[in-house]
């Protein structure tokens, strides 16, 4: 499967909704669900951080992912955005096609 699933996090509503709209509106992702109020622990310059954040779930296709990446670096905020992209290993065929039409490789 070339489905992928990306998650990034985002310091704001705004910003979440800029980028989405970023990345959907290039076709670098099908489709961009934000969720609220998330809550993220790490370490950052030598400190334990907690930061309310938002969540993005994108659904891309490992062909654009490239794309993708370096779009939302330029799109966020933080010096180092979170970009996870887990590979889909089972879904609806429908909704997999439609990820697939609904996504393209900028040439």
């Amino acid at each position: 499967m070339d489905t992928l699933v990306v998650l990034v996090t985002a310091s704001s509503r705004e910003e979440a909704l800029r980028i989405g709209r970023g990345v959907v509106g290039k076709k670098l992702a099908a489709c961009v669900t934000v969720v609220p109020n998330v809550i993220s622990v790490f370490e950052w310059e030598g400190k334990v951080c907690e930061e309310d954040e938002w969540l993005l779930v994108m659904k891309s296709t490992a062909d654009a992912y490239g794309a993708l990446e370096a779009e939302v670096t330029t799109l966020h905020s933080y010096e180092v955005p979170e970009i996870l992209a887990l590979s889909v290993v089972k879904g609806s065929s429908e909704y997999l096609a439609w990820v697939k039409a609904m996504t393209h490789v900028p040439r």
